[in-house]
């Protein structure tokens, strides 16, 4: 194969495409790089129609450890196995980027693959994957209405100047108030994608802009590859069948319709009148059409009537203002054994989320091609199919809800306290309990109220919306906290998460084939006053978190010690450590840093914290303790007067008169009174129970260890 090599040079670095290098039997395959990193996506079509109401694509992003020079940890299974999150999500970027720019009446299978060949540490492999991606099919025989690009955004502000970073290596991701994803064509936005550490509309929107730039130059070098190597574009019919069939349904049946969707307007969920037209109209028809064919034709006649009642008559599904929201009810601590708990309902879409704590050595290892990460803060979110009054599987999460899940997370990661300051692994479960739009961002109101119910010090509260948007030719309309047919009908699902200072959170989807500037813009302020008026409404159930964590809940404290002590706290083959653990029930963790972490029980915890404290503590001369008779030999006795710290009593020191034995002035367990009088070189505590006027009087001390005269070495001796 001839290979051809098209290259760019993007914040100071070389990103290339090459085709010609792999998979020549693909519909196409390009090959790209940015520094070390390597991505190849492929892209092919089934030569034949498929009979489904939808458009088949399909989008895998596959991640091969290898890419990285690693083995997979596990003793027992070397290969990769499901896709981690991470991936799932690439794909899900990729997907929703995509999507919108496929004629609908193509009907045949599209599988897009991107496989992380070689990854540098530096340079991510998913926008690079999204720009292989678009190149891949721009230059295949597909029919699409790109070529597009995507790039990372960062922001970093230092000594009041602010720098927006393109493609920023994971260094500099690091240091960056944001990580978001952009995709665009020349003039308009396709997807947006980001976490952000509550920064203000007009930055995001900068953002954007910034991304737009340079995702011009990316399509100018996509498109300097299909000039040389582009194949011709397959035909596709101008009207779907579908259409077709929903201008004659509409034609002879205009009142029955009319009839049958008020009802299912009244009810919001019902369908039956619906369902029983079709059925209706398909024996009428005999046997050209099926009943699925009728009702499909229905539904997108129901969706156009929704459409056009908002962009004739602003007049929405259930009656409410364009920028008006649904009624609000909250409540917390409904669940009594959990460590926090919320119900958040936004009209008929209701979410039930609990927050659990656990101690720090709970948090979730990544491996990855990158290399392995851990996180002690995850959210999970799981859409039963009762939630939308259907039966359905439960299993393994979809990748939808994985995504969902995701974006709550993201909306409040900039807002958990750190780890110095709250020492626990978070784990956030947003059950959805019905559904009827959003329910991510009704996951992200109720993460907020879970984790203030917890008692978890969150920075701000954070609140998320939903903003639509229904267009024709001459206009657009946008609708605040769309409903699900708002959702079905329209263009776009714009979702904003953020404190009252900022935003934390975007995640948009559309069906057109972009946004310009202004909707973009208009959304991001239209977001903000719905996000203001929901906080306010969970603000007035619980102002702030509580004071205390629930009784349920492990208690976990970190205690620093000098590195030099670590040793003294793990002891000899992990010795003292374990008796630690054993003795007072609690979970002992010792970092490199001198941190341990102690969690278990209030008692517990109290216990184990002493313990090591006095372990690592620098006992002074002349200190005063009460401790405790741990042994007593012919010289002597022990006392212990710090947990795990003991010193000795010689005989000498017990009494201002003669002591034959310590047992006729101590007992095992007896609490006494001692002073510290040295610590010899050997860092041995030497103590007395002799104190003022009496330490005056007391007998000299004899040595420590009194042997007797040393017997001369005998090398015949056996030892």
């Amino acid at each position: 194969m001839k290979i051809v090599k098209k290259s760019i040079e993007i914040n100071g670095k070389e990103l290339s495409l090459e085709v010609g290098r792999f998979a020549e039997q693909a519909s196409a395959a390009v090959l790209a790089r940015l520094g070390d990193t390597m991505v190849l996506a492929t892209v092919t079509a089934s030569s034949k129609e498929t009979t489904l109401d939808y458009f088949p694509l399909s989008v895998e992003y596959v991640e091969r450890l290898y890419a990285g020079g690693r083995i997979k940890g596990s003793r027992w299974v070397k290969r990769e196995g499901r896709p981690s999150d991470d991936a799932v999500l690439a794909g899900r970027i990729i997907d929703r980027s995509i999507r919108p720019l496929f004629p609908k009446t193509y009907k045949h299978d599209v599988q897009v693959i991107i496989t992380v060949l070689s990854v540098d540490g530096e340079n991510d492999p998913d926008v690079l994957g999204l720009v292989a991606t678009s190149a891949a099919i721009a230059i295949s025989p597909i029919p699409w209405n790109g070529p597009i690009a995507g790039v990372r955004v960062g922001y970093v502000k230092d000594n009041g100047n602010s720098t927006f970073l393109i493609n920023p290596t994971l260094a500099e991701q690091a240091m960056s108030e944001f990580d978001f994803v952009v995709a665009s064509t020349r003039e308009k936005t396709v997807m947006l994608e980001g976490g952000f550490c509550e920064t203000p509309e007009p930055v995001v929107f900068e953002a954007v802009q910034k991304a737009k730039e340079v995702n011009g130059k990316l399509i100018d070098l996509i498109s300097s590859l299909v000039k040389d190597v582009g194949k011709p574009k397959v035909s596709v019919p101008a009207v779907d069948q579908a259409d077709e069939l929903k201008k004659k349904v509409a034609l002879d049946y205009k009142k029955e319709m009319a009839d049958a969707f008020a009802k299912k307007a009244e009810k919001e969920f019902g369908g039956e009148e619906v369902a029983a037209l079709a059925k209706t109209i398909a024996e009428a028809y005999g046997t050209q059409y099926t009943v699925k064919s009728i009702e499909e034709a229905l539904d997108g006649l129901f969706k156009k009537q929704v459409r056009e009642q908002v962009l004739t008559q602003s007049k929405r599904f259930d009656g409410r203002k364009l920028d008006e929201i649904r009624p609000v009810a909250v409540d917390v601590g409904i669940l009594p054994r959990t460590h926090g708990s919320a119900m958040f309902r936004r009209g008929q879409t209701q979410a039930l989320t609990v927050a659990t704590l656990g101690t720090p050595s709970l948090e979730q290892l990544i491996e990855s091609p990158m290399g392995e990460e851990s996180k002690r803060y995850i959210h999970h979110y799981s859409m039963p199919p009762y939630s939308v009054g259907e039966t359905g599987r439960i299993g393994t999460p979809s990748r939808r809800e994985i995504g969902h899940g995701a974006l709550a997370e993201r909306a409040l990661l900039s807002v958990i306290p750190s780890e110095e300051e709250f020492p626990y692994t978070i784990r956030l479960v947003s059950e959805i309990m019905s559904s009827n739009g959003s329910t991510s961002m009704a996951s992200t109101c109720g993460s907020t109220l879970a984790l203030m119910d917890a008692g978890v010090p969150i920075k701000a509260p954070v609140a998320g919306i939903s903003i639509g948007l229904m267009t024709d030719a001459k206009k657009y309309v946008l609708l605040t906290d769309i409903m699900g047919i708002e959702d079905f009908a329209g263009d776009m699902d714009f979702k904003v998460a953020g404190t009252k200072n900022g935003i934390t959170a975007i995640q948009l989807d559309i069906k057109i084939d972009g946004l310009s500037d202004e909707v973009v813009e208009q959304t991001l302020k239209r977001a903000l006053d719905a996000r203001l008026t929901i906080l306010d409404a969970m603000l007035s159930v619980i102002p702030e978190p509580r004071k205390t964590l629930s009784q349920y809940a492990p208690k976990v404290r970190v205690v620093k010690i000098p590195v030099e002590k670590i040793g003294e706290v793990i002891g000899p083959g992990g010795k003292v450590i374990r008796q630690i653990i054993a003795v007072t029930g609690a979970t002992v963790d010792v970092e490199d840093d001198g941190s341990v972490m102690i969690s278990g029980t209030q008692d517990a915890v109290e216990k184990a914290v002493a313990w090591v404290e006095g372990l690592t503590r620098d006992v002074q001369p002349d200190e005063e303790y009460e401790g405790e008779v741990k042994r007593i030999l012919p010289f002597g006795a022990f006392v212990e007067i710090l947990p795990g710290k003991e010193g000795m009593v010689h005989v000498s020191q017990m009494s201002t008169g003669y002591v034959a034995s310590p047992n006729d002035v101590v007992a095992l367990g007896q609490k006494v009174k001692v002073r510290v009088m040295e610590i010899d070189d050997q860092k041995r505590v030497n103590l007395s129970m002799l104190f003022g006027e009496d330490a005056q009087k007391a007998s000299p001390r004899e040595p420590r260890f009194n042997r007797g005269p040393r017997r001369p070495f005998d090398r015949r001796r056996r030892y």
